[in-house]
């Protein structure tokens, strides 16, 4: 059967057709012809019958049966799954199995022709239909995948169904199964020809079929992208594939840029283990004459080239190298990917080929010409060119690929993309810089100030050494070369000797007594070019050492022959050598000095390059730091990461500036941003919290010391920047304990430190115990012993720092949801508040310029911290004013004598040291602030803690049936009221009510202390010609602007006052023009009145220009009918000013209070208010007797009156026994 199937296919020839429905067309040149398309149904009975044949007749069988297997390509999309996979697999093994055939078929010698011919159409027709079985398949799996990214949630089940199919398993095998028939000697069936370039690529086809699916680069098919690349390597090696394959690679990179990577492994495997080099070089020319126009419209096909180019660099540089000038022309296009990807391979062929010190200097010149190219693409007029570039020299340089000679250029290029409009090219710029600095060749230290020393020694040292070699260079004229050119000026002087005139100078040159002395006297006047006194030395000293040398000669010679040869000898220093008897110097010993000269002078000349190298690195550094450290607060977030990134490589290479960018970087930990601020974290835990050291010890002294190099001179908010990132890593438990153990010892003294470290210690352990105050809370002891002891009492600076600390006993964190616990207070009686009471009282009476703010953080502790805060304050204050009082008493004294009237005495502002009034100000003004916050803060929460508590026992007692026993409308009520959340409104504003009435007419009262302090500070502040210390005046309009604090009816007038105390200019008169509406209606108070009055009196008497008095004129106007009018003319007011302004109230009198106004709407009959609280205290009020308050009059800075003046301070004001602040026990808060 098989001989007559092989005599009816020698009738035939089958030709591969160009499309599938050639098959069915007679083309007249005898080939195959389909009889039959078999329709859908038909199909699986034929395919059995296909098999039959198979098992029968072998892989012949397809001769009779290829129409099934058309008809099933035909109706691919028509058929079931089973059928379709029914027929790949009865096709992979008929291809099988005539594979394994095939090698004893063709090596047999009995192949007849009709044989040959059978078998050769029997190939091409199980290729057919095998490769288009491929190719349907992939079409479809095409298709599905492109269904699977549908954003529809549709059809999912039938989308699994197939991508699940068969096919992903059997691309594999089939492939390799190709690859088998590839590796045969095929050219056997073709008459021992060329396989038929067809044959080969329709075989190829299925493996670029299978490349174009956008999934073939996932890792999952890595095996079937190597099957791929085995065929297509057969198809190289055997079938002369080369120019095809060079024509599809190059279009499919056009088409499909997700192939690039593939071919560009493919590729450097088929150059390095095939050895088909010359395909590199053919790609990339094919690349290379692309026409730029057609690059720069088509962005995708640009993309595959790019992708390409660059990783074919990355695997076979060398490869790359020799073929890259085919490509350079492209840097001058449109493109900016392909721009991107040349520039890409030169980075790697300088990394990877170009690179050390023992290049030739054909691939030196190619290395500097690449270089060149990647710095003038820097300034590329698109972006991302540079930001490449950018990224290339970052590469280079970490690579250590970049010579030594280009460091300055590209660090200078990068410093200049740091002022780039382009974000990226920032970002890539800082990270460039911060590559230079942590692979830099010159030092771990990069300071200016560091290196100019030893640069300008050694160019010290180089220009003595150049100094030195051009004086030993400068006999390089033989000396017997020299004597003949000076042999003429020497004969002439010689014969000179002779002549009569010359008599008379014998007796003026005398000979030496020896003949070395003579010879060397000889020399220097040969040398100073006196040949003429040389001459007649030499003439008497042949007299004198006859027979000597070199004084010796022929008695026959003249004597003005012997006078030159005795000259010659000696100039030429061949005598000098015989009368020492020192051999004369070699000349290879000379040659060889002089060669250890120049190599010392190279080597010195490297070491000035080197270290002018990196003071010029140094400095360009330093100048990106101010930069880089301006870039920190940008909006985007990705350069201010880099910029927190650099400063901390620039922090470990010694750049004193980069302290300064550590510190700025700090208020970034309050960034919105997590990944900002987990970049400030990131960054002081590398520079902070791994410090160098063998020991956990000594880790922890780096630790401790480079927080408290931080805080030397920092601001506040810099400190509390750093209490937030210190309070992080405590919670996160990254401070060792070994660092809180080296804190305390170095606070108390047990380890050796400055007084800076030691105040530093207590601000680090006050930082930590925000998150943990166990640290200071177990320690409380040895704070108040060791920070507030009698012998530090003059570091009011550290005492400061402890009370800051302890105070984070009252920062703990607030309570959970529903627990109401009781604040934690320290009894009156602790040592703590002994302490501070004695150090505060000690440091009153010495003039300190720190007692003050640690004052303020003493009283601010004891109004956290103590129970009945308001007694020990009022302690410090009698004490304080007790000492104030005896150095007044004291002075007063001393200058009372009977030539001084009592008034003199009084009236000398100087009697009372200046530094104390300003302690008791201050003093008293901190306590009536922090008594104020106390009441607002400490004891509103408290009555709050107490009254939810109330609440909950009386709901515990309160059973359901007392709620079913109230009226259906009670409970509607209490559920609306629920509902808009306002049970617990009323009762805090009934409480806040009650703190402020405290202070509104108690704080101040006569009664308590307060009282007897306020005339004190208003007399310094309206005396500034008597009190005219800066420091007093400051200090007293602080402490009125606390007591301002107290008790608003006094506000305004305080504030309005406080104007007269400054110089008003044309600004400011424009100011008050501009916010008249803002105190128009305070303007109903005399005193108010007054004040205003008064600035503008000033105003006028300093004069001004004619258009400003015109101003303040019309100022003064406004003034005048907003006090005079009232409320019955504030119509007639706004509508001449267009000013609102309120109807007064009742003019009251000086002293009473002032509150604003009701407005005109609340003044209908028809509307009742209900009666506010205050306003029942103050009708109750006034069934007590007012209290006396003292009227403090104000004058002008240059008088003072005897009623000014009452208002000092006076013994008999000063309370004698220890006064609550508050109200008495009998009055406490109900």
């Amino acid at each position: 059967m098989a001989g007559v199937a092989a005599a009816a296919a020698a009738a035939w020839e089958f030709h591969l057709p160009l499309t599938p429905t050639d098959l069915r067309r007679d083309d007249g040149r005898g080939g195959y012809v389909v009889q039959k398309v078999m329709s859908a149904r038909e199909l699986p009975p034929a395919l059995t019958a296909f098999r039959t044949a198979f098992r029968a007749r072998g892989a012949l069988a397809v001769l009779q049966h290829f129409d099934s297997l058309y008809s099933l390509l035909h109706h691919f999309q028509a058929v079931e799954t089973a059928v379709r996979e029914d027929g790949l697999e009865l096709m992979m093994q008929v291809v099988s199995h005539h594979s394994k055939e095939l090698p004893a078929i063709l090596g047999g010698t009995g192949l007849s022709q009709a044989d040959r011919t059978a078998h050769l159409n029997t190939l091409k027709m199980n290729c057919y239909l095998l490769t288009g079985l491929v190719d349907a398949f992939e079409t479809e799996s095409s298709s599905s995948a492109l269904l699977e990214v549908d954003p529809s949630g549709k059809n999912k089940k039938n989308r699994t169904k197939i991508s699940g199919s068969l096919w992903e398993e059997e691309r594999e095998p089939l492939l390799r199964l190709l690859t088998q028939l590839l590796q045969l000697d095929l050219r056997q069936l073709w008459g021992g020809l060329v396989v038929e370039e067809d044959f080969v690529s329709l075989v190829t086809g299925s493996c670029y079929r299978i490349l174009e699916n956008s999934s073939i680069g996932l890792q999952k098919y890595r095996a079937t992208r190597e099957a791929v690349t085995h065929l297509l390597t057969a198809a190289l090696i055997h079938y002369n594939h080369m120019f095809s394959a060079t024509l599809k690679i190059t279009q499919m990179l056009h088409h499909f840029e997700h192939v690039a990577t593939v071919f560009a492994q493919a590729v450097s495997l088929w150059a390095t283990e095939y050895g088909l080099k010359s395909l590199v070089g053919e790609l990339l020319r094919e690349i290379g004459q692309k026409h730029q126009q057609d690059l720069a419209r088509d962005a995708s096909g640009v993309k595959g080239y790019a992708v390409f180019i660059t990783e074919l660099a990355e695997q076979i540089p060398a490869l790359v190298l020799s073929h890259i000038s085919v490509l350079l022309h492209h840097l001058d296009g449109e493109s900016y990917m392909m721009r991107n990807a040349i520039l890409a391979a030169m980075a790697e062929v300088l990394v990877q080929v170009l690179n050390g010190d023992q290049l030739e200097e054909a691939a030196r010149g190619t290395r500097d010409q690449f270089l060149n190219m990647l710095q003038a693409h820097v300034c590329d007029v698109h972006s991302f060119v540079r930001s490449r570039v950018l990224q290339l020299f970052t590469r280079i340089v970490q690579c250590k690929a970049l010579p030594l000679t280009q460091f300055q250029s590209v660090v200078s290029l990068a410093v200049g993309r740091l002022k780039d409009k382009s974000v990226i090219v920032v970002k890539n710029a800082i990270q460039l810089l911060a590559a230079f600095l942590s692979n830099n060749p010159f030092s771990c230290k990069l300071s200016c100030t560091d290196l100019t020393e030893p640069l300008n020694k050694e160019v010290q040292k180089l220009q003595e050494m150049r100094a030195h070699d051009r004086s030993t260079a400068a006999p390089a004229i033989a000396p017997e070369e020299e004597w003949e050119a000076m042999l003429p000026e020497v004969r002439a002087a010689t014969q000179q000797l002779f002549e009569p005139s010359q008599e008379g100078e014998e007796e003026e040159l005398e000979v030496e007594e020896t003949v070395e002395s003579t010879l060397e006297k000889i020399i220097g006047l040969l040398r100073k070019l006196n040949y003429r006194s040389a001459a007649r030395i030499t003439q008497k000293a042949l007299c004198r050492f006859q027979g000597k040398e070199p004084f010796s000669g022929p008695a026959e010679e003249s004597k003005e022959v012997a006078i030159l040869g005795v000259l010659k000898r000696i100039y030429t220093g061949s005598c000098l050598g015989e009368n020492s008897g020192d051999p004369p110097r070699d000349k290879t010993e000379e040659v060889v000095l002089e060669e250890q000269c120049q190599t010392e002078m190279v080597k010195q000349k490297m070491l000035v390059q080197y270290l002018q190298d990196a003071y010029n690195f140094s400095a360009k550094i330093t100048e990106a730091l101010s930069l880089i450290s301006k870039m920190m607060y940008e909006n985007c977030v990705s350069v201010v990461q880099e910029a927190i990134a650099f400063f901390v490589t620039v922090s470990k290479f010694g750049v004193p500036q980069a302290l300064l960018g550590v510190r700025r970087m700090l208020p970034l930990i309050w960034s919105k941003d997590p990944a900002i601020k987990e970049a400030v974290l990131n960054a002081y835990r590398q520079l902070y919290l791994n410090p160098s050291g063998d020991s956990e010890r000594a880790r922890a002294q780096g630790l401790v010391h480079s927080l408290s190099l931080i805080m030397v001179d920092a601001s506040l908010g810099t400190i509390q920047c750093l209490e937030e990132i210190i309070s992080e890593f405590v919670e996160k438990d990254e401070i060792k304990p070994a660092v809180i153990q080296l804190l305390w010892e170095q606070f108390t003294e047990k380890s050796q430190c400055s007084l800076l470290e030691r105040r530093a210690a207590v601000m680090l352990l006050g930082m930590m115990a925000r998150r943990k105050p166990e640290i200071i809370g177990s320690n409380l002891d040895v704070l108040v012993t060791v920070g507030l002891s009698e012998k530090l009492c003059e570091d009011y600076r550290l005492a400061q720092e402890v009370c800051n600390a302890i105070s984070r006993l009252a920062c703990s964190p607030k309570p959970a949801l529903g627990k109401n616990s009781a604040p934690f207070r320290l009894p009156q009686n602790h040592m703590l508040f002994d302490c501070l009471s004695e150090t505060v009282s000690k440091g009153f009476g010495q003039p300190s310029a720190h007692w003050i703010p640690f004052m303020e953080a003493a009283v601010m502790l004891i109004y956290q911290l103590a129970e009945g805060a308001e007694e020990i304050c009022a302690h410090i204050l009698q004490v304080c004013s007790q000492q104030a009082l005896d150095k007044l008493q004291e002075a007063d004294r001393q200058k009372a004598d009977p030539g001084v009237s009592p008034s003199r005495v009084s009236d000398d502002a100087s009697s009372l040291p200046t530094f104390l009034l300003v302690h008791l100000v201050s003093l008293v003004g901190q306590v009536a602030l922090q008594q104020v916050a106390y009441l607002e803060v400490s004891v509103s929460a408290e009555l709050r803690r107490r009254r939810i508590l109330r609440e909950e026992k009386t709901k515990k007692r309160s059973g359901s049936s007392v709620k079913r026993q109230r009226p259906q409308s009670m409970g509607k009520e209490t559920t609306m009221e629920e509902e808009l959340g306002l049970v617990g409104a009323s009762a805090d504003d009934t409480e806040a009510e009650l703190i402020r009435s405290i202070c509104e007419t108690e704080l101040l009262d006569e009664k308590h202390l307060f009282s007897a302090f306020v005339p004190l500070v208003l007399k310094i502040c309206s005396n500034p010609g008597l009190y005219s210390d800066s420091s007093l005046s400051a200090a007293a309009a602080l402490s009125l602007g606390k007591f301002c604090m107290i008790r608003t009816e006094r506000q305004y007038r305080d504030l309005s006052y406080c104007l007269t105390l400054l110089p008003l200019s044309d600004r400011g008169l424009h100011k008050l023009q501009d916010n008249f509406d803002c105190f128009a209606d305070k303007l109903q108070d005399p005193t108010i009145y007054g004040y205003f009055q008064t600035v503008l009196a000033r105003f006028r008497r300093a004069g001004g220009k004619p258009e400003t008095k015109a101003l303040a004129e019309e100022l003064e106007q406004k003034l005048s009918a907003c006090h005079n009018r009232g409320l019955d003319s504030a119509e007639t007011c706004q509508e001449g000013s267009r000013t609102p302004v309120p109807e007064p109230a009742k003019q009251k009198p000086p002293g009473s209070s002032c509150h604003q106004p009701l407005s005109t709407a609340n003044r209908n009959e028809d509307f009742v208010t209900p009666q506010s609280r205050s306003l029942r205290n103050q009708k109750r009020g006034k069934k007590r007797p007012p209290p006396k308050k003292a009227v403090v009059a104000f004058s002008s800075d240059e008088n003072s009156s005897e009623d000014e003046l009452s208002a000092e301070l006076r013994e008999e004001e000063t309370p004698t026994k220890t006064t609550p602040i508050t109200r008495s026990s009998a009055r406490r808060l109900r």
